[in-house]
């Protein structure tokens, strides 16, 4: 059965390199390498991007994190206030995202033509708090391998069977972030027939005797890459139900946001078949049919799941659930993805639909406006208060007008049979009519529609301090990664993100950063220079934060001179302090948080006795004995203007690292 239901993610690649979030720092499938290429391509998903991209996952102390899990940072961003409840920003938490996409994007005018096509799909996956077992946690993992999977060999097999296969398969010391049984009911379902495949031959048998979703014409062998579906990640919007929440859609044409709005999963329920296994009552978490005629005939049950903020299990009966909206959300009594029952869930909103940064072709650098292709997300509010344990992805693709991405379905495959020629063939020979003298064209029909992405570390989202549901909160965070920029190429160097902050005398931030201790960006350098150019010890993220007088200045200010300090009200910090005095604040920003105190007296308490000024062996110079993250504070200004600088890494003439608030 044909069925065309959703638009190509297309691209065509010139280059073995595309997408990379830089923040919050983007894995490209890095871990905790030490060499400037990535270890496994395969660890988590399928960026399709240079070896050289990405950031390795935080360590919260001077030491690497290595095979101990809690000793990783992940970010930890705090929640929106219910800013639906107030007509203007209210209560919102920003966190912005800066990526760098290598083929160019944006632009569409009849007067300024790009290119090329693009659409760029941002969105998050949150683990729901009932989530308990360890092995189910998302998580970044402590090795680089991938997680495995034991094919089904039977469709009888039982349920007994299945958690002996899925036991054996999840391994707690690697990276999770889809499900097991998400790849496994992707490998098991039959793929969509009425998709443009070109002339790819695609595998004709996933073990059970057809063709899987795990085939596509973007990878006709079905190789995995941890449990992600390969036809779900080339696809949007998809059309059965996935576990991505949608935070914007970024078309190359406007014109578009009506549709993939209307399309979103966050709002339209998605499909699949429900089977139940053979001789039982318990259902089954896969099915064969992708369609509901299919479904039907075979006594399968279509049926609806719908995406959700959160489940809401106080309210046990569809009328306690839907009567009326709470704190400005709606609530919906269905059915979750890989759930059986309705139940009372936190309804989406569609996803924000605005056209896409323009910047250039074969160059991973700025938009027209002078900054990196950035977007400022509002951090969902949770209305239980509950931390979220989360994880963002960005997909990017670029498309030509060779074919119609909308109107190319199955129908124009390449049939030799049928004699069907595909509108593209793999590196064609073309005559123009110059002496019957062939030419070949660089096109490969796997990447002629093409899907790029990046996904960040997880992190968390976390309420807010009590009473401060009202105020705005803006997150000044570090991007970029130890070495010089032919060492990190294509991540960036060091900066802090957005290093221009305009605020008003209400507002909040929150200063925070992450880094990693095995930044050594040594060999293999795949098709790039290996080193580590920078201060300090080798391999090592650090960051700190002083004023200066101006950015065109070097030198710090002393704190007799300073008053970005003075001027900040502490309303919150990590380390339980609140009535921090200025100087002390100071102290804690410029060491990254290896002092707290300059004296014990104002640091009471056994929990500060080893953050006090001259206790132990004293900090490094060069930062080497602070944290490489610091889990910041959430500070109140007065209104003034502060310019500040990192000491480690703002090396003249080599890289920049200092940044200005601006409060009004």
């Amino acid at each position: 059965m044909i069925r065309v239901a959703a638009l190509t993610l297309l691209s065509l690649q010139f280059c073995n390199a595309d997408v990379y979030f830089h923040n919050p720092r983007g894995s490209n499938n890095r871990l905790n390498e030490q060499s400037a290429a990535r270890s496994n391509a395969n660890r988590l998903f399928d960026s399709q991007n240079n070896n050289r991209g990405g950031y390795n996952v935080g360590d919260a102390t001077y030491k690497a994190a290595g095979s101990d899990a809690s000793l990783q940072y992940h970010m930890k961003y705090f929640q929106s206030g219910p800013f639906k409840q107030y007509s203007d920003e209210t209560g919102r938490s920003y966190l912005t995202f800066e990526w760098t996409n290598q083929h160019g994007c944006g632009g569409d005018e009849d007067n300024d033509p790009h290119k090329l096509n693009c659409n760029i799909v941002l969105q998050y996956m949150c683990q729901d708090s009932d989530v308990t077992a360890a092995t189910e946690q998302l998580r970044d993992g402590v090795n680089t391998q991938t997680q495995g999977h034991t094919a089904l060999k039977k469709a009888n097999e039982t349920p007994a069977q299945k958690g002996t296969r899925k036991s054996k398969d999840i391994v707690q010391a690697r990276g999770y972030h889809e499900s097991w049984e998400w790849y496994d009911k992707c490998r098991n379902r039959e793929r969509n027939f009425g998709l443009f495949t070109a002339d790819q031959k695609l595998q004709t048998n996933n073990g059970l005797g057809y063709s899987g979703a795990i085939y596509t014409r973007q990878n006709p062998n079905g190789n995995r890459r941890g449990y992600e579906c390969p036809e779900e990640r080339d696809y949007y919007p998809y059309w059965h139900p996935t576990p991505w929440k949608d935070i914007a859609i970024l078309p190359v044409n406007t014109s578009l946001c009506e549709y993939y709005q209307k399309e979103s999963f966050n709002v339209a329920p998605r499909h699949e078949c429900v089977e139940i296994y053979v001789g039982t009552t318990t259902v089954r978490h896969w099915s064969r049919y992708s369609n509901e005629e299919d479904c039907a005939a075979n006594g399968g049950q279509w049926t609806p799941f719908y995406n959700y903020l959160e489940k809401a299990p106080s309210y046990k009966t569809e009328s306690a659930c839907v009567s009326g909206n709470r704190n400005g959300y709606k609530y919906i009594w269905a059915r979750p993805l890989g759930e059986n029952v309705q139940q009372c869930l936190v309804a989406l909103e569609a996803p924000e639909c605005k056209a896409a940064p323009w910047t250039r072709s074969n160059h991973l650098g700025n938009t027209k406006g002078g900054l990196a292709s950035n977007y400022t997300w509002t951090i969902p509010f949770i209305p239980s208060a509950d931390t979220k344990q989360c994880v963002l992805r960005i997909r990017y693709n670029i498309s030509t007008d060779d074919y119609d991405p909308f109107l190319t379905d199955s129908r124009v495959n390449n049939n030799i049979q049928e004699g069907i020629m595909s509108p593209v063939q793999q590196n064609p020979l073309v005559d123009i009519g110059a002496a019957n003298i062939p030419l070949q064209l660089a096109i490969n029909t796997a990447q002629f529609g093409r899907t790029f992405q990046d996904r960040s570390h997880t992190f968390t989202v976390r309420p807010r301090p009590s009473g401060q549901e009202k105020p705005r909160i803006f997150n000044l965070n570090v991007r970029g990664k130890r070495g010089n920029i032919v060492q990190v190429y294509p991540a960036v160097e060091y900066d802090f993100i957005p290093n221009d902050l305009h605020l008003k005398t209400s507002d909040r931030v929150h200063i925070q950063w992450t880094g990693s201790n095995t930044h050594k960006n040594g060999a293999p350098g795949g098709d790039g220079a290996t080193g580590d150019a920078g201060e300090g010890t080798s391999g090592t993220d650090r960051h700190n934060i002083v004023q200066i007088n101006n950015l065109l200045e070097n030198f710090p200010v002393p704190y007799e001179n300073s008053t970005m300090w003075e001027s900040a009200e502490v309303v919150w910090i990590y380390n339980g302090l609140n009535n921090i005095s200025p100087k002390n604040l100071a102290l804690n920003m410029a060491s990254s948080g290896y002092y707290r105190c300059f004296t014990a007296a104002e640091c009471p308490g056994a929990q500060h006795a080893d953050y006090i000024y001259g206790s132990g062996l004293g900090m490094s110079s060069t930062l080497g004995s602070s944290p490489a993250s610091y889990e910041g504070a959430l500070l109140k200004f007065k209104s003034g203007t502060y310019f500040y600088t990192c000491t480690r890494n703002n090396n003249f003439t080599n890289r920049s690292q200092k940044g200005a608030i601006y409060v009004d």
